[in-house]
């Protein structure tokens, strides 16, 4: 991800770039991610262990955002000042500490775990383990439904500030900032909690479909700004919740392939999303692209009182 970050920097520095260009790097910093995500957020458990697992991926998050929280408002102030490709470059050479952390762990101190065997069918094998567990099924719906319409920060925060309160590249970053500020918040309150629960996760999803609904309703810059704390709080919420729950309730042999699958569901999803949202933003207005997005919150929260309904009754049955 570092080199094709640095490599459409200079591409974007020396005047060259061409929007296959973009395009090209986006897909392949896609499939590094793709690569990368599933393994990182699983490793988290090798490092601490299942006993304090919420609080790691909670903390996890939060070093995250923290960058989230700096980066957007540099970003800005670099593209007014210096332009595009020096802040895409700058971004690819901050990999650089990355690889130099990575060199500090402590591999002797891993608390490794049982490791599911290759097969040609380790996809299926995933997939199916998933869908006979219905919380874990669940979740995975819940996070596609968020995924493709709701996480597409970017679409919403740069098309309300552009199109509707006719910001620049420092209103951009700033908007940016206050949503990181609000998914730190977020972070800081989950990494508290002991023990993860799924009634969380449609507090999260109900969360999130609001902070969208008075987004879009916004009249106003820091109006819009206050929704955005509001989201980013749901946000970490919920994505801490489902990372959580997903380990934790996950056999250690399998909990590879069914991180692949939530990542590649989330990541997918906003794919997805993304040129849907896009293209509402562009013929309808961005406010109708956050209803839509708050429409997919409250479904998601809506499937799972659902299950936890059914999960009460079948607990109330006689036998």
């Amino acid at each position: 991800m570092g080199v094709f970050a640095t490599c459409l920097g200079l591409l974007t520095v020396e005047g060259v770039v061409r929007l296959w260009h973009v395009y090209l790097f986006a897909f392949l910093s896609g499939s590094a991610a793709a690569l990368d995500a599933p393994v990182r957020q699983t490793f988290v458990a090798e490092m601490v262990g299942d006993d304090d697992l919420p609080n790691a991926v909670a903390l996890n998050s939060t070093s995250f955002t923290a960058a989230q929280m700096i980066g957007p408002a540099i970003a800005g102030l670099l593209i007014a000042k210096v332009g595009t490709g020096w802040a895409i470059l700058l971004n690819g050479l901050s990999f650089g500490a990355v690889l130099v952390s990575m060199a500090f762990f402590r591999l002797s101190e891993l608390r490794t775990s049982v490791r599911a065997h290759r097969s040609a069918s380790g996809f299926m094998e995933g997939l199916r383990y998933v869908w006979e567990r219905r919380e874990l099924r669940t979740m995975l719906i819940m996070l596609f439904l968020i995924g493709t319409f709701s996480f597409n920060f970017p679409i919403f925060i740069s098309t309300m500030a552009v199109s509707v309160f006719h910001s620049d590249a420092r209103g951009f970053g700033l908007l940016s900032s206050i949503m990181a500020m609000g998914t730190l918040s977020g972070a800081l309150f989950a990494a508290r909690q002991v023990k993860p629960r799924f009634a969380s996760l449609w507090m999260g999803a109900l969360a999130f479909g609001t902070g969208c609904a008075l987004a879009a309703l916004a009249p106003g810059y820091w109006w819009f700004a206050a929704a955005l704390v509001i989201i980013g709080v749901a946000a970490m919420t919920f994505t801490n919740g489902t990372n959580s729950l997903m380990q934790l309730s996950t056999e250690p042999s399998m909990r590879g392939r069914v991180m692949a699958l939530r990542v590649g569901i989330a990541l997918g999803g906003m794919a997805l999303g993304a040129p849907i949202l896009g293209w509402i933003a562009n013929h309808f207005g961005p406010r109708w692209s956050l209803g839509i997005a708050a429409a997919a919150d409250f479904t998601a929260a809506l499937v799972a009182v659902l299950v936890l309904t059914r999960r009460k009754d079948s607990r109330q049955r006689p036998l």
